[in-house]
């Protein structure tokens, strides 16, 4: 998903996927500081400190250790139990990513990605 979008390239950082633009805008993996491994799981920047709140306040994300406090979440793909009815949890793992990617992406890459260049939602 993360490849698709305007000037997207994947680099490994610290034994995990890392995908960037001019910065990076998700990391596939994550963990809580002290605590779990989530391996199966995307990390993606927040619009704002209410968003990030409001995410982690459902049991599918977590608070991830050292780029929590820069506004990050952490998204936990493998906790399909905590999924609603019906709901796609690739979708909303899509709607994540593209957030992330508004958000740390030069402007350039946003206008292209508004043009039609990359995934459309």
């Amino acid at each position: 998903m993360a490849l698709a979008y305007p000037d997207a390239t994947e680099k490994i950082s610290h034994g995990r996927p890392t995908f960037r633009t001019a910065n990076v805008f998700v990391y596939f993996g994550g963990s809580v500081k002290g605590g779990d491994d989530f391996d199966l799981s995307i990390v993606v920047k927040c619009e704002s400190a209410e968003e990030q709140r409001a995410c982690e306040s459902e049991p599918r994300y977590f608070h991830p250790a050292y780029l929590g406090p820069a506004g990050w979440v952490g998204f936990d793909l493998s906790d399909t139990e905590n999924s609603k009815a019906g709901e796609d949890i690739w979708a909303e793992a899509a709607e994540l990513i593209d957030c992330s990617y508004r958000v740390t992406a030069p402007k350039r890459a946003v206008a292209r990605l508004d043009a039609g260049e990359g995934p459309t939602l």
